[in-house]
């Protein structure tokens, strides 16, 4: 059967570059069914927004196409009586809760669409509709024309995070959550869209990948141990400012491992060393530049 669906699918795009005008796949005559005309006849508004969108086309590559009943179930019977209860309307899809997911899967259970039964998302029992709107003709059905706005429902520390001084483009909308995530599942940690979060960072920061001869562990490990994706008030995205960064590996006694500063000269440990009349604050990274990494033969302390 899905080798027929694969062969109908190449056919459809075969004929469509070709110029050749399609008729959807004929809908079995099958009892119970009362047909999209039917329901439009009630159903106008609802028929008209779903016209325009690609589950209204679906019946080009899907056999057995129903138009609305393919996921509403037989409607004559609703359609002859104009009972509620005859046919899965919305009172039926709330009461099925995370059940009513296995009518979406049973289309959508490839690709992206996966891991949907392992993912974050389907062990919180959220249903399809919680993001999508089967209806609407926005992109990829969301609920919303920004898809940060659909996200942002659950995900409020990241709607705080990205409106922080140094922050991923997201709400100027170059980048949005779905070019790094996979919101339906993946085998990745935070539903990165990726086989790990470093792979993930690579595809834009390429020149972070390496391999280089002398690698900084944490860099190489994972890119959120220094790092905050979605937003910081520190530059770079770090977690933390950064000589505070560096100390929660590097000793704060005896460089290379403490912060310098003017006018905090004590004999005990502490993060503070004097450095006598020089008026400045001194940061790591203003010496151990190459902090990803160095190919340099002498670049063993990532300096410059």
């Amino acid at each position: 059967m899905a080798k027929l669906h694969g062969f109908r699918l190449m056919l459809s795009s075969l004929l469509v570059a070709m110029g050749v005008a399609l008729l959807p796949i004929a809908a079995s005559a099958q009892a119970g069914y009362a047909g999209a005309a039917t329901c439009a006849g009630c159903h106008e508004e609802i028929a008209l927004n779903f016209s325009n969108t690609l589950h209204a086309k679906a019946g080009y590559w899907v056999a057995g196409y129903q138009d609305c009943e393919t996921c509403h179930g037989p409607g004559e019977e609703h359609a002859g009586s104009a009972d509620p209860t005859k046919i899965r309307g919305p009172k039926a899809f709330s009461e099925m809760g995370a059940e009513f997911n296995s009518i979406c899967l049973d289309c959508h259970l490839k690709g992206k669409l996966a891991h949907w039964d392992s993912g974050t998302h389907s062990a919180r029992n959220l249903v399809c509709v919680d993001c999508h709107s089967i209806h609407h003709g926005m992109d990829k059905l969301l609920k919303t024309a920004d898809q940060k706005d659909v996200c942002f429902q659950c995900h409020g520390d990241v709607k705080v995070q990205i409106t922080k001084s140094s922050h991923h483009p997201i709400r100027e909308g170059k980048i949005t959550c779905s070019d790094c995530h996979n919101p339906h599942g993946t085998i990745a940690p935070h539903q990165i869209d990726a086989v790990t979060i470093n792979n993930k960072c690579y595809e834009c920061h390429a020149e972070k990948r390496g391999p280089f001869l002398w690698e900084h562990r944490p860099a190489v490990e994972d890119c959120t141990i220094c790092h905050t994706p979605h937003g910081t008030n520190h530059e770079k995205l770090l977690r933390r400012k950064n000589e505070f960064l560096c100390q929660e590996c590097h000793s704060n006694r005896f460089h290379p491992g403490r912060m310098y500063a003017t006018g905090a000269a004590t004999d005990g440990p502490t993060v503070f060393q004097s450095l006598g009349d020089q008026g400045i604050y001194r940061m790591c990274l203003n010496c151990h530049t190459n902090i990803h990494g160095s190919n340099h033969p002498s670049g063993n302390r990532f300096l410059r």
